[in-house]
This record gives structure tokens, C-alpha cells and sequence, in this order.
């Protein structure tokens, strides 16, 4: 079993900053990669920014420039620190994380999210 767990969320004013972290717990051998995606109300899921085991780092264009994804391999943990928000990012963030076996299958796993408000 695998928990996966964000925090950092909460109500920030536009241009400012907040950081996420996301930490996966349970039955790990290794990550394979750890991402953010966001839905606000109304609208589908949308992927933001993701980092693999390879060091691949990859951002939606909306965020880039602005987001910047990092990892502690050490605590199993990932980081998005948000800078420059705008009203357009709130949302819930949710942390989907690929975590690999001892055998070498890899299996998904996602958050409860956390709410991301930005509002004056």
C-alpha cells in the first residue's frame, strides 16, 4: 500500500507565492516519477508540470516560467514552488506519483489534493 500526501495549499494574493509538497509513503522500492495536476471548478484535470527518475523535467506552458518542479529522492518527496500566481491557477493540485516494485512493474498513485486559491 502506498499513501501519497500533498500539503502547502491555502489562499495567497495574485503575484504572490506558494509551495506544494507531495510525499509518498508505503510500499516503495523507488520512484519512477512525480507530477502536479490541477482542476479547477467546472473543468477537467489538467497536467502542470512532471519530473522523472531520469531527471526529465517537463511544464505545461501556462506555468512556465512561473512553476518549478523539484525532488528529494531521499524522502520520496516532491516540491512545486509557484511564484508570480494569478487568479487562473486556482485550483485543486493534486500530486500522481509512479512508484515502482522491488519487480519492476510500475503502479499510479494519486493525492487527496490540496485547494490553491488566488484572490485579492
Amino acid at each position: 500500500q502506498v499513501h501519497v500526501v500533498e500539503s502547502g495549499g491555502g489562499l495567497v494574493q495574485p503575484g504572490g507565492s506558494l509551495r506544494l509538497s507531495c510525499t509518498a509513503s508505503g510500499n516503495i522500492f523507488s520512484i519512477s516519477f512525480m507530477g502536479w495536476y490541477r482542476q479547477a471548478p467546472g473543468m477537467q484535470r489538467e497536467w502542470v508540470a512532471h519530473s522523472t527518475d531520469g531527471a526529465a523535467i517537463a511544464y505545461a506552458d501556462s506555468v512556465k516560467g512561473r512553476f518549478t518542479i523539484s525532488r528529494d529522492n531521499a524522502k520520496n518527496t516532491a516540491y512545486l514552488q509557484m511564484n508570480s500566481l494569478k487568479p487562473e491557477d486556482t485550483a485543486v493540485y493534486y500530486c500522481n506519483t509512479g512508484v515502482r516494485t522491488i519487480g519492476g512493474q510500475i503502479y499510479n498513485y494519486w493525492g487527496q489534493g490540496t485547494q490553491v486559491t488566488v484572490s485579492s
